[in-house]
């Protein structure tokens, strides 16, 4: 007789415990109320990651603005382990965090609400139902394409790896020329493919932003800091020598590089590509 009741309880119970949760944890981590507006731009002053700067000591927080004109596909490049991936992830939270009512980790952010938050990050297969980690990655590519609004958020990262190099580089040019041209949709595009920094001198809607990193005589420091600008290298073989390959290993793929990189080739596809670039629709 009293199931009514009781399950009322139990619902105000629950919404008080999630909004005691949330305030409990602006205040014990330093969370600001965000302004949620129903603009285009997006801009967090200082955002950090809410789960990764509780296991990092000494956490860099970075600043970021998407907007429908100037800054509307951030092309982040910079070394492996250097910081991308949790720069994109913490973006997302932070919008979804303040669309939910919470408050949010940075200094200050302004959110211009989005309708749905795409991403395309991490490789995985299936092979049960005969997908190989390329196919997934172009399905889940597709999927976005097809159903992203001006008002949605898209993260990317690394869209087109999964197969040979210049159609990979080609797949990720055409797709952010989608994004910006077709979609109008704001987001963060990562790549390990440098040549996309090009695209900035082609479309005004595309900027270039790397993580930084400081070269020492003993290696590699990797500073989280985000920075205007794309960058010249992956430093893959020093995360390989960080994860122990051989020395033989190290040295030979060292050469191989240096040999590539003295032939030009992908240099020479860019300027192809930006020759043969077709007016906007």
């Amino acid at each position: 007789q009293e199931a009514a009741l009781l399950q009322g309880i139990a619902a105000a119970v629950a919404q008080l415990d999630t909004l005691t949760a949330l305030a409990e944890a602006a205040v014990l981590h330093d969370y600001v109320r965000p302004e949620i507006d129903e603009e285009g731009h997006i801009e967090i002053r200082q955002g950090r990651h809410p789960v990764v700067e509780r296991s990092l000591d000494g956490y860099v927080p970075n600043d970021l603005t998407l907007s429908h004109d100037e800054q509307q596909l951030l092309m982040l490049t910079g070394p492996n382990m250097a910081g991308k991936s949790t720069y994109l992830r913490q973006l997302s939270l932070i919008v979804l965090m303040a669309q939910m009512g919470s408050f949010v980790p940075a200094a200050s952010a302004r959110i211009g609400v989005v309708d749905r938050i795409f991403t395309r990050v991490g490789a995985v297969d299936d092979i049960a139902a005969g997908r190989s980690t390329f196919l997934v990655e172009m399905l889940e590519t597709a999927h976005i394409l097809h159903n992203a609004t001006p008002k949605s958020l898209l993260i990317l990262d690394e869209i087109g790896k999964g197969t040979s190099t210049f159609e990979g580089l080609s797949i990720a040019w055409a797709v952010a020329l989608y994004i910006v041209r077709r979609l109008g949709t704001r987001g963060l595009f990562a790549t390990h493919y440098h040549e996309l920094t090009a695209l900035e001198s082609l479309y005004p809607g595309i900027r270039n932003y790397h993580m930084a990193v400081r070269e020492t005589p003993e290696g590699i420091v990797f500073l989280r800091q985000v920075t205007p600008g794309g960058a010249s290298k992956s430093y893959g073989l020093h995360v390989a020598r960080l994860a122990g390959l051989p020395p033989e290993v190290l040295d030979e793929g060292a050469r191989v590089l240096q040999y590539l990189e003295q032939q030009g080739q992908q240099s020479n596809v860019v300027q192809t590509a930006k020759t043969a670039q077709p007016p906007d629709p």
